[in-house]
């Protein structure tokens, strides 16, 4: 039987949840590729915020490798999506939220959003 998945630790959800080619002239035609709320979470950690992806792991509360692996795929979806002009969606996954109003101690989130709007 296999392990549980783990629950990741997401610190919000992305404010933007469907990117696309502007010119639609093959809407009907275009592919929809999905990511995790998770994924995104990683590449806001990893790309915006210059985490590392121990940092990153950690911040999300799982193994390096789960992260590593989760990075290189959601690069691959990304990249298909800008060469290819297909339509990036951010949906589902298995996480859990830091809750608001409280600070979440890996990321802090609960200082930052009473500093700034992130």
């Amino acid at each position: 039987m296999s392990r549980p998945r783990k629950r990741r630790r997401v610190c919000g959800l992305p404010r933007n949840k469907s990117f696309g080619p502007i010119n639609r002239e093959n809407a009907l035609k275009n592919e929809i590729i999905k990511i995790t709320v998770e994924e995104h979470e990683i590449i806001r950690l990893i790309d915006l915020e210059g985490l590392d992806q121990t940092e990153c792991a950690e911040r999300m509360g799982v193994a390096r490798s789960t992260i590593q692996r989760s990075y290189i795929e959601v690069k691959e979806k990304i990249a298909d999506c800008i060469v290819n002009g297909k339509t990036l969606r951010i949906e589902g996954g298995d996480y859990e939220l830091c809750e608001k109003n409280v600070e979440c101690e890996p990321c802090f989130r609960g200082r930052m959003r009473r500093g700034r709007n992130i």
